[in-house]
């Protein structure tokens, strides 16, 4: 990945006969992303809380690709009955899975919980993708070249982990529970590849993340402060999600992205360019903490991935 010979979603190469989910592919980074796969050849699972948003999604790509293999499937991430609904309509729709690109985030409400009581950024941005990659490992593992994606930001640099109040019981900052968010999300991709790679796993685990990119993510903010900074002050600065979208699709599909990389921008100071691989800042590499978060995530979720006892 030479800055003078920038990756583009043209190289992605053939996708025809895998199977793909992304999650919040109805807008954004993930309708990005599913354009881009489907237009490979892919068969693409378009994992949407709202349906009717997610059927309009996939028309859309189907009015620009004609016969393009897309399933439009409900999922709230910060629900965790939803989640496993999903994972076992999945297991008795498909034999096999080749890449899961958890790419899915709620950025800055005010503070709510969620079905099962916690917090709803850490519930959906974290919680939710650790319990789904888990519950859906099987099926990674019998894909081919399989691959989990998850979607940080360089915000995990700004935060850490609450573990004393994850719930934001005793303070709560709508950015500052955002950070701890993207920051867990950094954490469990590192973590994941520890263990897929002790256990001898098929299942690759890269994390990529966007830089600054224009979403809705940031537009439908409910803190207004939030929408106002990077719904239009900053909006002038971003990139297109056509373009944020690259460093997970490099992560995805790239013969030459490996387990434990960082796909993110090459440009000034990761906000925005060609995929390239990023450091992770040191906590979120710290395999402690990835101990300490992964044995927090599994009370918190009930879900036990399934490795070789060896690990």
């Amino acid at each position: 990945m030479r800055k003078n010979q920038r990756w583009t979603a043209d190289r992605i190469p053939d996708q025809a006969e895998r199977v793909c989910v992304v999650t919040g592919a109805n807008s954004g980074l993930g309708l990005a992303t599913t354009r881009a796969l489907a237009r490979k050849g892919g068969h693409v699972i378009l994992a949407v809380r709202d349906e009717e948003k997610g059927h309009r999604a996939a028309a859309e790509i189907t009015a620009e690709q004609p016969g393009a293999a897309l399933e439009v499937r409900r999922l709230d991430l910060a629900d965790l009955d939803s989640v496993r609904a999903f994972a076992d309509q999945l297991h008795a729709d498909h034999p096999r899975l080749d890449v899961l690109v958890n790419n899915a985030g709620l950025m800055a409400p005010p503070r709510s919980l969620s079905a099962q009581g916690h917090e709803s950024q850490f519930a959906c941005n974290h919680l939710g993708h650790f319990a789904l990659t888990g519950l859906l490992l099987d099926l990674l593992t019998d894909g081919d070249n399989p691959r989990v994606v998850t979607v940080s930001s360089t915000n995990h640099r700004q935060g850490h982990l609450h573990f004393d109040d994850l719930a934001g019981e005793r303070t709560y900052s709508p950015m500052g529970f955002y950070n701890q968010s993207k920051f867990a999300n950094a954490v469990f991709g590192l973590e994941l590849h520890r263990r897929l790679t002790a256990a001898g796993s098929p299942v690759r685990s890269v994390l990529a993340h966007p830089g600054y990119t224009a979403t809705n993510l940031q537009t439908s903010a409910p803190v207004a402060l939030v929408k106002v900074l990077f719904g239009r002050i900053l909006a002038p600065l971003a990139q297109r999600p056509e373009q944020g979208a690259l460093p997970q699709l490099y992560a995805a599909t790239a013969p030459d992205a490996r387990g434990g990389e960082f796909i993110g921008p090459d440009g000034f100071a990761e906000l925005r360019g060609g995929p390239t691989r990023v450091q992770p800042s040191t906590a979120a590499a710290d395999p402690r903490t990835g101990h300490r978060l992964w044995e927090l995530s599994e009370q918190l979720t009930d879900v036990r991935f399934r490795l070789p006892a060896a690990l």
